[in-house]
């Protein structure tokens, strides 16, 4: 192996007041991860610290600006390839931790920014962690999300830091912990300002190494946790009960929490190495599994989708939007108002009369409250993220827009007149986009002045937690709007795939085809809770029926019309949704749907007076057939998107599919699920389908060419 040089080194060390920094700084990358490379340098590290008698204790701190330690490297992932292979890089790591924590000084993390994965583990081995109060600053074991376990000793070290029910809680869910609750639950022990917080780490090392202060102790759980915790039936109870709220969450889809579980258990019930040993042979097991793998590939995939401008290179220079305009404050107006406030965008809500506009700036400000009651924004930011939002009854101060965000109904008419009215008021140069879900935007923008500064921003409801933004352009849009689009909608905190303008785009029209065949369904006489609980058991968070009342029928209803027009037959609605988009049911926002809702709004069970609207006698279909008409319409739909040009790449299709209407992540989207089932067995489970109910189910030619291996 070619020996690094110094600049090439992720450690860099110097000393102080006898005590060891020892900075973290992979060169070249914008974030620190533990490589395999990375051992020699720990070895050399732990070699200088047993020859240099007068180094007193260690500080690890990073020289990134808001990292920590963000995990492993990913991209070793990949490489592995037998269970073998990936337990003996868990062994390796835990080896490398197990010499940290054993060494004969006082080892003190300093923590700023992110420190997730391996870089937690790699704290939990040292003797002491201080952490900055910054609110970058967060610690977490993510690995279930990527279908592992944790493993360089997480399993094992953690629960004992912070005790078996918060730990089983950050393992099992991968769940982020900010600094003052891991200052409250043990995790960390101690919190400071970002300016201070490397002087402050040196202190408490030559403090240990002088016994002026003691390790600290476990401080995990109340007085009833640890009487729980502390016996063997007590923890019984604890792991039965997770393993249930594990199963209830997953339905068995996902190996890696149950497999984290039995690690931790391992290490309770027979030692601290046994559950090491567990740990090893888990990590190796699930990482060999088709749901890691699935998961891992969409990891890179939205990471290369962060790197992505939305146009092909040389891609011009985006246009900095500090100044919004959102035509309608409603439900979608002010969500996308509450995220953009947050990231220091002055907005501007408009909307025609001030009690909308109240109404709209009410709902920015729920959205903020919830946020300073979990604590994720200071009181502070709430006031000032507030100023930032003002509304409007005309176009007065939409000149000075560098964005304007059209939010009104799904009318072709409507979004004409308010795009000829706001065009005057805005600045040649300033982005329109509109928030349609169906509409082609090159329809809309037939009455702009300047079609070329228009686009679609289809954001996703709820605007405040949901991840995707479909970014859709016409062959006018120039390459300027559609990346300005795409770095604003980065800026978010989106995920952005751009799509070329058509009916429905891709995700609402991939979506509409795996709710007609849901609608087909209740047709042919299969229950509302049949049809559900069979696409929830495949994988999706709710199921087909309960997702249209989320949506709004009567918002269902307005897509099949224009879906339908422009597709046909094979993409007509069902004769069920028809009658109950006629009878005036809305779903969850008019309490009245397929399901009974409460005074609140919390959904009950199926409401029988809908069976009396769409008539015909409930009969049981089988419910492999449900899942295949109903993923297959959507799969296949998929494909006729890539063969047409609406996408880009597979990859902004699977990613569009999970991130934005919740394909089972386990199965990667609907691109690697024709991988995972292969395509000449797709080809001939929708020619038999289309041979039952065509032309519903007639195979895009793609698949033909897949299956025959032809992958150009």
């Amino acid at each position: 192996m070619t020996a690094r040089t110094p600049a090439e080194q992720t450690l860099r060390m110097t000393i102080e007041r006898d005590v060891l920094i020892v900075t973290i700084d992979r060169p070249g990358e914008p974030v620190n991860t533990l490589s395999p490379a990375l051992v020699g340098e720990f070895e050399s590290l732990f070699l200088r610290i047993d020859e240099d008698t007068l180094i007193k204790g260690v500080v690890l701190i990073s020289g990134k600006q808001d990292t920590f330690i963000a995990g492993a490297d990913i991209e070793q992932f990949p490489l592995l390839r037998t269970a073998g292979e990936a337990e003996a890089v868990s062994r390796m790591g835990q080896a490398l931790l197990d010499r940290l924590e054993a060494l004969r000084v006082p080892v003190v993390a300093a923590i700023h920014g992110a420190c997730l994965g391996a870089g937690l583990e790699t704290a939990l081995a040292c003797r002491y962690r201080v952490c900055t109060d910054h609110p970058r600053t967060t610690l977490a074991l993510p690995e279930v999300q990527l279908g592992l376990v944790p493993g360089m000793g997480g399993t094992q070290r953690l629960p004992r830091r912070v005790g078996l029910q918060a730990a089983l809680d950050m393992i099992l869910t991968g769940r982020n912990i900010r600094a003052k609750r891991a200052l409250q639950m043990g995790l960390v022990d101690e919190m400071v300002h970002p300016s201070i917080l490397r002087e402050i780490a040196v202190e408490r090392a030559l403090s240990l190494a002088a016994g002026r202060l003691k390790p600290p102790a476990r401080r995990g759980g109340g007085p009833a946790s640890l009487l729980l915790e502390h016996n063997s039936v007590g923890r019984g109870i604890v792991f039965r009960k997770a393993r249930e709220s594990v199963m209830e969450k997953t339905h068995g889809h996902y190996p890696a929490p149950l497999a984290a579980l039995v690690a931790v258990q391992a290490g309770y019930s027979r030692g601290t190495e046994a559950g090491l040993e567990e740990e090893a042979r888990l990590f190796g097991a699930m990482a060999m599994t088709d749901v890691s793998r699935q998961l891992v590939y969409l990891f890179f995939a939205s990471n290369s989708l962060k790197k992505d401008p939305g146009v092909d290179p040389p891609a011009p220079e985006p246009y900095d939007v500090r100044r919004l305009g959102v035509l309608g404050a409603g439900f979608m107006g002010a969500g996308i108002a509450s995220i953009a406030v947050q990231q220091g965008t002055s907005v501007r809500l408009k909307d025609t009369d001030l009690s909308r506009i109240g109404k709209g700036l009410d709902a920015i400000r729920a959205v903020l409250k919830e946020r300073l009651a979990r604590r994720q924004v200071t009181r502070q930011q709430f006031d000032d993220y507030l100023s930032l939002a003002g509304g409007t009854t005309d176009y007065s101060g939409f000149e000075a827009a560098d964005l304007v965000i059209e939010a009104v109904f799904e009318d072709l008419d409507l979004k004409h007149r308010v795009l000829q009215e706001v065009e005057p008021a805005m600045r040649a140069d300033a982005v329109y986009a509109s928030n349609t879900s169906t509409i082609p935007i090159a329809s809309i923008a037939a009455a702009a002045q300047r079609p070329e500064r228009v686009l679609g921003m289809h954001f996703f409801s709820p605007v405040h937690r949901m991840p995707l933004l479909e970014v859709i352009v016409t062959p006018e849009t120039s390459r300027e709007a559609a990346v300005t689009a795409v770095a604003y909608g980065k800026k978010l905190g989106k995920t952005v795939i751009v799509v070329h303008d058509g009916p429905g785009f891709y995700t609402t029209r991939i979506l509409s085809a795996y709710m007609n065949e849901a609608g087909r369904l209740l047709d042919e006489g299969a229950s509302i809770e049949a049809i559900d609980d069979a696409l929830v058991d495949f994988g999706f968070p709710v199921g087909p029926i309960t997702l249209l009342d989320e949506v709004g029928i009567d918002v269902g209803g307005k897509v099949g019309l224009v879906l339908t027009e422009a597709f046909g037959a094979r993409m007509a609605p069902a004769e069920s949704m028809r009658k109950v988009v006629a009878a005036g049911r809305t779903g969850r926002k008019g309490n009245s749907g397929f399901y009974r809702y409460d005074p609140d709004g919390k959904k009950g069970s199926v409401d029988p007076s809908v069976y009396a609207l769409i008539g015909g006698t409930r009969r049981e279909i089988d419910r492999d057939e449900i899942v295949q008409r109903c993923v297959l319409a959507m799969v296949n739909e998929a494909a006729y998107c890539l063969e047409e040009g609406v996408l880009r790449s597979t990859r902004d299709g699977d990613i569009g599919a999970v991130f934005g209407l919740g394909f089972p992540p386990f199965r990667g989207g609907p691109f690697r699920y024709i991988d995972s089932v292969g395509a000449s067995r797709i080809v001939e489970e929708l020619e038999d389908l289309h041979a039952r109910f065509a032309p519903r189910f007639r195979p895009a030619e793609v698949l033909f060419r897949w299956g025959r291996g032809d992958r150009g």
